[in-house]
C-alpha cells in the first residue's frame, strides 16, 4: 500500500467476529487507526468467544476443529490492540450518517466516524411451536454461549431441534462437554441432504468435519430424527418433553432443556438505520443490504463484510472483512495491491458457492408445515399469538410486514423483531397468498437492540412548566 492516511479518515468497525477483526487489521496496515466497538466482552464474535479468562477449558475443549482457526484470529487481535481503540462491551443503539450513538460501560456516548466498516454477523433464526416460551428453551446461538463464556450447559438432558450445521456441531460440543442429548431433531430430510452434497465439495475439509459429527453423534447411540416438526415443548416450571412429528407419525422425548435454531439470519439493523437499500434474497429468505463484491453498500462510506451481508460462514467473513477494509482504504486515497483484492473476491465466490450446497441440504421449512394454532406466541416481548396474525389477514386484508406491526405490535417489543421477524414474514405470507418477498421487512428502530435506561440522561426543557 502507499499514501499517507488523512487526519480527516476515521474509520470505525462494528463488531470483533472474525470479519471485523480482519478489517480491522486491513485498516492498521494502511496506516489508520480505527475505532472497533464490540458488544462482547473479548474479542473472537460468537463462533470464536473467548471465555472470561478464568476459565480453565482448553482451546481445543472449547473451539474442537477450529481451535488452530481460533487462535490465530486472537493472537491477532492481541498484535492490534496496540494500533486500534478498542471498545468492549460496547452496543451501537443507533445510527445517523457520521455518527453511532453507542452504550457503553461509561454511559452514553457517540462514535464519529468518516468511514465505517459493519461486521455485525448473524443471529439465531427462530420459528415458534407451542411451548416455545417455557424457561428451559433457549436459542442455539444461547446454548453455545453458555458453554464457552459461562462453562456450562443450559440444561443436563437436552434436545436440539432445527436445521443446518450448527445443529451437529452443538449436539456435539453439548455431548463432549457431558451433557446427555435427548434427541436432535432435523427439519431438513435426509434426501436434501444428499442433494446439497455435490456442491458442499468444493470444500471438502469443512463437508468432512460436518460427516465427522454426525458419525460421531450415531456411533454414541444419539438419536437424530430427520424431517421433523417439533410440535409442543411441555411441562409446568420449565421444560420436561418435547413432543415432535415426521411423516411416519408422533414421537417425544424427556428433556430438562431445549436448544432451538434453524440456521442464522444476517444482522442488519445499523445499514438499515444508515439509509443503505435492501433487496430480498429468495436464497437467503431475508433482505439484505444491497452490497458489491468489494464490500460497498449503496451509501457512501458504508461497508459491510461478513455474516452480516449474508451468511457464509467464518471462513469467508474473514475474506469479506479484509476485501471491505481495503474498499474503504481505496475511497479514502490509499494505494492497493489489486492482486489482492481480486484473491479475496475469489475465496469470498468459492465460499459462495458451497453455501449454496448448505441451503440446498438445510432449507428452510415451509411455514404450512408447522400447522401452529392460533394460542402459540409469535412474538414473545409483546406476547402477540399466531391467531392474531391471522386474524390481521383475515379481518383487515393485511399483506405488509410494517401494516401488521402497527395493527398487532408484532415486532414491536424489545428485540424490534428480530426473534419473531423470520417466523412473521413467513407466516404473513403464507396467510396472505403473496411471496415472502412482497410482503416487505420489518423497518430498523432504535434502540435497534435491549439497552439498560439508567445510566441513559434525561433532557428536560426548563423554559417549559
Amino acid at each position: 500500500m502507499s499514501g499517507r492516511p488523512s487526519p480527516e479518515i476515521r474509520p470505525v468497525v462494528v463488531g470483533a467476529g472474525p470479519a471485523g477483526i480482519r478489517a480491522a487489521e486491513a485498516l492498521v496496515a494502511a496506516g489508520l487507526r480505527p475505532v472497533v466497538l464490540d458488544e462482547g466482552e473479548r474479542a473472537g464474535g460468537q463462533i470464536y468467544r473467548q471465555p472470561p479468562a478464568a476459565f480453565s477449558r482448553s482451546r481445543k475443549a472449547l473451539y474442537g476443529f477450529e481451535a488452530g482457526k481460533a487462535e490465530r484470529l486472537h493472537a491477532t487481535f492481541a498484535a492490534l490492540r496496540a494500533h486500534i481503540d478498542y471498545r468492549p462491551r460496547t452496543l451501537v443503539w443507533n445510527a445517523v450518517p457520521g455518527e453511532l450513538h453507542v452504550m457503553g460501560d461509561a454511559g452514553p456516548a457517540t462514535v464519529p466516524f468518516s468511514h465505517l466498516v459493519l461486521a455485525t454477523g448473524a443471529t439465531d433464526r427462530i420459528y415458534p411451536f407451542k411451548g416455545w416460551t417455557l424457561p428451559g428453551v433457549f436459542s442455539m446461538g444461547g446454548a453455545q454461549i453458555a458453554l464457552k463464556a459461562q462453562g456450562c450447559t443450559i440444561g443436563e438432558t437436552v434436545a436440539l431441534v432445527g436445521t443446518g450445521p450448527l445443529l451437529y456441531l452443538v449436539a456435539y460440543q453439548y455431548t463432549k462437554a457431558g451433557a446427555r442429548i435427548a434427541v436432535i431433531l432435523d427439519s431438513a430430510r435426509f434426501t436434501d441432504q444428499i442433494a446439497g452434497a455435490p456442491a458442499m465439495l468444493r470444500q471438502p475439509a469443512t463437508l468432512a468435519k460436518g460427516l465427522y459429527y454426525v458419525a460421531w453423534l450415531k456411533a454414541r447411540g444419539i438419536m437424530i430424527v430427520n424431517g421433523a416438526i417439533p410440535m409442543a415443548a411441555e411441562g409446568t416450571e420449565r421444560v420436561e418433553r418435547l413432543v415432535w412429528r415426521t411423516p411416519a407419525g408422533e414421537g417425544r422425548v424427556a428433556c430438562d432443556a431445549i436448544a432451538l435454531g434453524y440456521g442464522l439470519r444476517a444482522e442488519t439493523q445499523i445499514a438499515d438505520l444508515l439509509g443503505c437499500r435492501f433487496s430480498y434474497s429468495a436464497a437467503e429468505h431475508e433482505s439484505l443490504p444491497a452490497s458489491d463484491a468489494t464490500g460497498r453498500t449503496s451509501v457512501a462510506g458504508v461497508y459491510i463484510g461478513g455474516d452480516g451481508a449474508g451468511i457464509l460462514g467464518a471462513d469467508a467473513a474473514e475474506a469479506a472483512g479484509t476485501r471491505a477494509a481495503l474498499a474503504l482504504c481505496e475511497d479514502a486515497g490509499l494505494g492497493v495491491d489489486g492482486a489482492a483484492t481480486g484473491a479475496l473476491e475469489a475465496r469470498v465466490g468459492r465460499w459462495r458457492g458451497f453455501r449454496a450446497g448448505i441451503r440446498r441440504a438445510f432449507p428452510e421449512p415451509v411455514a404450512a408445515d408447522f400447522a401452529l394454532a392460533d394460542d402459540v406466541i409469535l412474538c414473545r416481548c409483546e406476547e402477540i399469538t399466531v391467531g392474531a396474525l391471522r386474524a390481521a389477514c383475515r379481518e383487515d386484508g393485511v399483506d405488509e410486514l410494517n401494516r401488521l406491526k402497527a395493527l398487532t405490535r408484532i415486532g414491536m417489543g424489545r428485540c424490534q423483531g428480530r426473534m419473531c421477524g423470520p417466523a412473521a414474514r413467513a407466516l404473513l405470507a403464507h396467510h396472505s397468498g403473496r411471496s415472502p418477498g412482497d410482503v416487505g421487512r420489518l423497518r430498523g428502530q432504535a434502540p435497534i437492540k435491549p439497552m439498560p435506561l439508567a445510566p441513559m440522561p434525561l433532557v428536560f426543557d426548563e423554559a417549559k412548566p
